[in-house]
């Protein structure tokens, strides 16, 4: 009888990879579960086992309002970017060229050469009452609408910001769709919106789950919109971080603020992951 013994090169292969996450997410993670027990005495953090800032934060309605507004601007977010990229994916996936497609491919790319904030400041000259946008509008007579300082501009930003990303996963898993199943459907007389919602959306039904929920994952810890283009009242969970360091340095009630965003955020991933992959596992 041979014993099997564990290869070591696929387990050193791996070692960066532990390496990594081990020094930039578990012990930043284990350092911000501690202090969220510290106290703050004269602006300063003394380590303690006090339970006061868990009950201060999450016994406060202005928390969970936040919380509420952080996820429905997510959720809105992820949902609105899905549904605006996935014709120009399917477009660029299935009726052009392979040239076409590594150009538009290119400029999908190219946002990503420039800051967000950047990308913020430059919308704010849209949106703003005498923005570009209502004065379009006033010549057709319509406007002026208010845009900057709203929830609308909020999400304007935040679709700006996921919009490349998730057209370029929703490509990637197009191009995997087995087209001999489209072209059976469409033997069998299927039409083409059909074979879209029978065929093509459930073969890419992970990569579009997956790239909605890179959506959610940006647009649940963003900074910039709600503050720039939403005007930062009432706040997100985001800005209420940044408001309670400001207030007395509070460093351990802000730890509560963003392991509850960190665990929302890992339920989300994981629910969607397993529902991506459900009729995979049966």
């Amino acid at each position: 009888m041979t014993i099997r013994r564990p290869r070591l090169f696929p387990l050193v292969l791996s070692l960066p990879l532990l390496l990594w996450q081990l020094a930039f997410f578990l012990f930043p993670l284990v350092f911000l579960v501690a202090i969220s027990f510290w106290t703050v005495r004269n602006f300063q953090m003394t380590p303690d086992l006090d339970f006061g800032n868990w009950e201060r934060i999450l016994t406060r309605n202005t928390f969970w309002d936040a919380y509420a507004r952080t996820a429905m601007l997510a959720t809105a977010s992820a949902v609105l970017t899905s549904l605006i990229a996935f014709p120009a994916a399917y477009a660029i996936s299935f009726k052009l060229s392979d040239r076409v497609k590594q150009w538009l491919i290119f400029v999908l790319i190219i946002p990503f050469f420039t800051s967000y904030l950047v990308r913020i400041y430059a919308l704010q000259v849209f949106l703003s009452d005498a923005g570009i946008i209502n004065a379009l509008l006033g010549m057709l007579g319509i406007g002026p609408f208010l845009m900057l300082n709203t929830t609308f501009g909020t999400l304007v930003g935040m679709v700006t910001l996921c919009l490349p990303l998730v057209i370029l996963l929703q490509i990637f898993s197009l191009n995997f769709v087995n087209r001999d199943l489209i072209e059976a459907a469409h033997n069998l007389r299927c039409g083409r919106l059909r074979t879209v919602f029978l065929v093509i959306v459930p073969s890419a039904r992970v990569g579009l789950v997956i790239a909605a929920l890179f959506a959610f994952i940006l647009s649940f810890g963003d900074f910039v919109s709600p503050l720039y283009l939403g005007g930062g009242n009432p706040p997100t969970l985001s800005i209420m971080i940044t408001d309670i360091t400001k207030s007395g340095q509070q460093w351990p009630r802000a730890a509560v603020v963003a392991l509850m965003m960190i665990g929302t955020l890992l339920t989300v991933a994981f629910a969607a992951i397993t529902f991506a992959y459900k009729e995979r596992g049966k």
